[in-house]
């Protein structure tokens, strides 16, 4: 039997090609926390490229995201700020059990637009020489019940009330704040890092003892359309491609 060498090069791209393009590709609908926005645009590129399959990403508080994924709106993973509302939604069999976990541990900071109005030790909060200290709302963003549990153990969340705007989630609080509507914002760390530096502003990263950890989980959601896709992105956001995204934006490995 003779192989010729063109017939040997025909072989080996077809084989190439096979290895690199998917069998099919398909849309998975992500419902995200509002903290994720930035990181999630480059995890999206990184999976599209990889699996073959795009993202359609919604962005809102993880409470609303629940609300919402509870009411029946179309979507195939959460990926929460939190654990508490993909836990709610496992046993209320909207998700699937055992396919929730951790993807990253979130940071809590303080910041402002303004170079140098908050110091290394957020002792601006007791100086009190601001106007307007805008936070995510305690009831629908993880980040804002971490704001309330850290103004209540540093003595001030009654204090602040009459200084406190309570926004639907950390975009909102980080969108007033960069305007200079609101002179300081509890946020979230990787709305103002990139590649690991915080490029603007002042800020402080508040103390990990001063609030229960935000692990941030994912799960999959027993509507989802396309399954093997979806359970596909939540394979992809434990690897170490997805995880260099989500250091260098300030998340802690879960």
């Amino acid at each position: 039997m003779r192989i010729t060498l063109q017939g040997l090069v025909v072989t080996a791209v077809m084989l190439l090609g096979l290895a690199v393009v998917p069998t099919y590709a398909a849309e998975v609908r992500v419902a995200a926390a509002s903290n994720l926005a930035a990181p999630m645009e480059r995890i999206a590129a990184l999976f599209q490229q990889e699996s073959g399959h795009t993202l359609k990403l919604t962005f809102a508080a993880s409470g609303k995201l629940y609300a919402q994924i509870k009411g029946g709106a179309s979507f195939d993973v959460f990926l929460a700020a939190d654990e508490e509302w993909p836990k709610m939604l496992m046993q209320e069999g909207r998700a699937v059990g055992g396919s929730r976990f951790v993807y990253a541990t979130g940071r809590l900071v303080l910041w402002s637009a303004q170079p140098g109005l908050v110091d290394d030790k957020g002792k601006v909060l007791n100086k009190g020489n601001f106007n307007m200290l805008a936070i995510a709302n305690p009831a629908l963003s993880p980040y804002g019940a971490a704001t309330k549990e850290t103004l209540g153990k540093l003595i001030m969340w009654n204090a602040m009330q009459s200084k406190l705007s309570k926004e639907d989630d950390v975009a909102q609080a980080y969108r007033l704040a960069l305007i200079e509507k609101a002179d300081l914002a509890f946020i979230a760390l990787a709305q103002v890092m990139r590649d690991g530096k915080v490029g603007e502003g002042s800020w402080w990263l508040v103390p990990a003892e001063l609030h229960q950890p935000i692990r941030q989980s994912a799960v999959l959601l027993s509507a989802a359309k396309d399954q093997a896709a979806a359970k596909a992105l939540l394979t992809f956001m434990k690897s170490e491609k997805a995880r260099t995204v989500l250091r260098g934006f300030g998340y802690e490995a879960p």
